[in-house]
């Protein structure tokens, strides 16, 4: 028995070591892969090229897509050059005239008294041999990467514990089209792109004043996508400005890919289903936007812009109301008022009509109703309700499929199963009438505040399906309430309806003329109201008399 539990004792023991040592093997595995896989923080470049190159390397191994240059100096042999760059990002033409052309073969001769020494190679080559828009320098390894990561050239130098970072950005990019999902009959037809520089050149065409400022900046610790905030100074609210920022700088996330990404991490209320901060790919209205006192966000990747701060009445307006004469804008902007009505309200209107309130229709339209449904089997709420979800299915059927696919789906699947559900009785002809009308009201205003609209549809079709049009009034009511309480970084959403403003009400329901609005909306452009001068009322010219 003794010698058991010693032969135990000894096997234990050997488990207890085998395990620590296996538990120090993966603890110290664990600790070189956290040393290999971390990046250098701060680090300073060296005076040797090879020690650069290899710490280069080192960060970007198993990246194919690297180049690395490595050439004699023109001027003397015994100096060596290297250029890093990403194949794809650069504009190869320009490297190989601007940069490697002059520094390999046309390098001049030193001037007459001049000493050339290794130590001046960098200044000389800086300042005589890159002719390149636009350089910089740097004796950072991190600036060297993210450099080389966006799309410059990086040239060092041996000898040299400093680098060269040259603009040589040069991808494929999309041209400039117009806009696919915000068209008119009358204005520009340009669209912003999914590359930054291009979108803000589209607004500085727009806006040539020196007070429209640029500030750029970095966000998502992964991806450092360039995000580009503009203002006009002199116009927009100082508070508003810093307003973004500071929100701006308290995301943290590892990767930006669309304005989305910094619409649900900026805005006021993230779990209101109206939007408060605007999107939108059209340049005029960006600039109108801007004029207005606004703050635009933009993005690289993306044509989209975010402006802010937004306001509910901007749902109703377009670019176009600001192209065509006032007298037909208003009109189109009272229609698309009535259109939103509409789309929001139509159905449980129905539905609380036919289900409690006979009494309010006309005989012979409710006789109609009837007839049409004595064959139906379902109430008028489960009806409505389902063709409004088979609807919605079929509008984003349309969306997903290609585009010569989608319309046909869209189209033919609306005609085939209104038809289809009518001639067996499913439903009544009216609902698919309403339905139909309810989905087309929708596309007349603008798309982000669509999708609200037929979000909040639904729960006011339960509403008018229990308890009538009590129901309806009661969450009318409740969005109401809930818009008065919406801000939109700080300003009121339902300005300048509330709080009242009788200046403002002059672009809200209707589109008075340019010389009637001689101020900024409030709130908004306060640093600078006045934007219209007194007494532009055109008038025809002074009669003369005969001679």
């Amino acid at each position: 028995m003794r010698f058991i539990k010693f032969i135990r004792r000894g096997m234990s023991g050997r488990r207890k070591s085998d395990s620590g040592q296996q538990d120090n093997g993966s603890k110290n595995q664990k600790k070189e892969n956290l040393t290999a896989n971390q990046e250098p923080r701060n680090q300073d470049l060296s005076s040797d090229l090879q020690t650069n190159l290899r710490q280069i390397r080192a960060i970007l191994s198993e990246c194919s897509d690297v180049i690395y240059r490595e050439f004699d100096f023109a001027q003397d042999e015994r100096i060596k050059l290297a250029l890093v760059y990403l194949d794809g990002m650069v504009d190869k033409t320009r490297v190989s005239d601007q940069i490697m052309h002059s520094l390999m073969l046309d390098a001049p001769l030193v001037e007459q008294g001049e000493e050339f020494t290794r130590t001046r190679v960098f200044a000389i080559i800086k300042k005589r041999l890159l002719p390149i828009q636009q350089i910089e320098e740097t004796n950072n390894l991190d600036q060297v990467i993210d450099a080389v990561l966006a799309g410059d050239a990086v040239l060092l130098v041996d000898g040299c514990a400093c680098a060269v970072i040259n603009d040589a950005k040069g991808w494929e990019s999309r041209s400039i089209e117009e806009s696919q999902t915000e068209l008119v009959v009358r204005g520009p037809r340009e669209a912003f792109v999914e590359t930054l520089r291009v979108n803000t050149s589209l607004i500085r065409r727009k806006i040539k004043n020196p007070n429209l400022k640029i500030e750029a900046m970095k966000l998502g610790q992964i991806t450092k996508t360039d995000i580009a905030i503009v203002y006009i100074k002199g116009i927009v609210n100082e508070q508003v400005v810093t307003e973004v920022k500071e929100r701006l700088n308290r995301i943290n996330i590892d990767s930006i890919l669309e304005t989305g990404y910094i619409e649900e991490l900026v805005e006021d209320n993230p779990l209101s289903p109206f939007c408060t901060v605007l999107h939108t790919e059209r340049p005029d209205k960006v600039a109108a936007q801007l004029l207005e006192g606004r703050v635009a966000i933009l993005v690289d990747g993306t044509p989209y812009v975010l402006t802010v701060p937004l306001l509910f009445v901007e749902a109703i307006q377009s670019p176009e109301d600001y192209y065509e004469r006032p007298m037909f804008s208003s009109v189109m902007r009272l229609l698309r008022w009535f259109s939103m009505i509409i789309s929001l309200l139509a159905p449980s209107l129905y539905i609380a009509i036919i289900t409690f309130h006979h009494e309010m229709l006309p005989t012979a339209l409710l006789l109609s109703l009837a007839a049409q449904r004595e064959t139906v089997p379902f109430p008028a709420f489960v009806e409505t309700f389902m063709m409004e979800f088979v609807f919605e299915i079929l509008r984003e059927a349309g969306i997903r499929l290609p585009r010569q696919v989608g319309q046909a789906v869209s189209i033919v699947g609306a005609l085939v199963i209104g038809q289809a559900a009518v001639q067996a009785g499913l439903v009544a002809a009216g609902t698919v009438i309403l339905v139909a009308l309810t989905g087309i009201a929708s596309f007349t205003f603008c798309y982000y505040a669509s999708t609200s609209i037929r979000l909040l549809r639904f729960p006011i079709m339960v509403l008018a399906g229990t308890l009538g049009l009590y129901g309806v009034i009661c969450g009318v009511l409740a969005i109401l309430v809930h818009l008065a309480t919406l801000r939109s970084f700080g300003v009121p959403y339902l300005s300048p309806l509330a709080p009242l403003n009788t200046d403002g009400l002059k672009d809200v329901a209707v589109r008075m003329p340019w010389w009637t609005m001689l101020r900024r909306p409030r709130l908004v452009g306060m640093a600078n109201p006045q934007r219209v001068a007194r007494g532009l009322k055109p008038a025809p010219p002074p009669t003369r008399g005969k001679r």
